[in-house]
């Protein structure tokens, strides 16, 4: 009897532990979140696992290992656990945590400065890859002032792959760059506005990575002080990307001397063939399906902004949403793309769709509990 007491207190302790090692997932939208990168805060793991070691940790759902990344933000200890998990709609999914060797985890996100092509800097995960010009460029003839994006149909990371074959305007089965950007906004990048006008802000000068993969890649760019009608503005941008999103995240910090909040806009450059694009004030989308591009095919760009534009319009041969910054603010918003060719998402409508669906879950984040 004395043994079987003794059994039944160490199986009701287990279990108290195994319980208190649980995260819950819940996901409160309307639609099933599919491969999506989840942020859980690490004080919220450690009061799940208190006795947490980080160089044997397994994550599991169901018993099964699932990717996970330690997300640091340029910092020495952890901030997040990054995870990646698929949820139905309504419906929640538990991870738990055992101490043993880490599962390999493929990288899907990655981000570099590319010092063989004057300065660029080019990031990508396992859907889409961007870049963007550095200072170096400043005056050239071929110089480009907004984001570039590559048109990718694999899930491999290409970036030091192309840029090592230097031949990436051609499709060798894996995609290519053929996106036009020039002296414009390209696909989804940030300038001020003033007297009604698109004023630049020119190219990044400083770069420092955050993270780098496996889950999420996160770099931050410096720009140059400019002045524009009196008003001298200074961009400190943080951008991130995640495995299995077709966007990326924005967040740009204007230090400037404008009285009031400083206006800019955000756009999306427009080609000269009719086609498709939307603005969606109320949903706080801006969507632009691309004319096809011969035998390339066709690109979507979209921006999705969580604070809704004062306005969205076409003006200047793009699509613009108009918003204010007051100095020292951080504005947050998303920009991507998607290609045809890709095959997830193959036109104007799945990729509006797509935008709208992402903006629902921005609003709807995945709810996180200890259990």
């Amino acid at each position: 009897m004395r043994m079987t007491m003794i059994l039944l207190i160490n199986l009701l302790l287990t279990a108290q532990l195994f319980a208190q090692s649980g995260i819950e997932l819940y996901n409160p939208g309307e639609r099933a979140v599919t491969e999506t990168v989840i942020e859980i805060p690490w004080k919220t793991v450690l009061k799940a696992y208190p006795k947490i070691d980080t160089t044997q940790l397994q994550v599991l759902s169901g018993g099964e290992n699932i990717p996970y990344q330690l997300e640091r933000q340029g910092k020495s200890n952890v901030q997040n656990l990054l995870v990646q998990l698929s949820i139905e709609a309504k419906k929640s999914v538990t991870i738990t945590f055992k101490k043993a060797k880490p599962a390999p985890v493929v990288p899907k996100a990655f981000c570099r400065f590319v010092p063989e092509r004057f300065d660029d800097f080019a990031w990508e995960n396992d859907r889409i890859a961007f870049r963007i010009y550095g200072a170096a460029l400043n005056g050239r003839a071929d110089n480009a002032y907004g984001t570039d994006i590559w048109a990718k149909r694999t899930s491999d990371l290409v970036l030091d792959k192309w840029y090592k074959q230097n031949d990436y305007h051609k499709d060798h089965g894996e995609g290519l760059d053929y996106y036009q950007v020039g002296l414009t906004l390209g696909a989804g990048d940030i300038g001020v506005f003033l007297k009604d006008s698109i004023q630049f802000i020119h190219n990044y000068r400083s770069y420092e990575i955050l993270d780098n993969g496996p889950l999420r890649a996160t770099f931050r760019v410096n720009f140059d002080p400019h002045t524009f009608n009196g008003t001298t503005v200074h961009e400190e941008r943080t951008v991130s990307l995640d495995a299995g999103s077709q966007l990326s995240k924005v967040q740009v910090r204007m230090q400037h001397s404008f009285k009031n909040k400083l206006p800019v806009v955000v756009g999306i450059t427009l080609r000269a063939e009719k086609s498709s694009l939307l603005l969606d004030e109320t949903a706080g989308v801006l969507g632009y399906w691309e004319p096809r591009h011969g035998d390339d095919g066709t690109l979507g760009i979209g921006c999705v902004f969580p604070t809704l534009p004062r306005s969205m319009f076409e003006k200047y041969a793009h699509g613009l949403a108009r918003l204010d910054v007051a100095s020292g603010e951080t504005l947050t918003y998303y920009t991507g793309g998607a290609w045809d060719k890709a095959g997830r998402i193959s036109s104007s409508g799945a990729w509006f769709d797509y935008l709208k669906m992402f903006a629902q879950q921005v609003k709807s984040p995945i709810a996180i509990k200890v259990k």
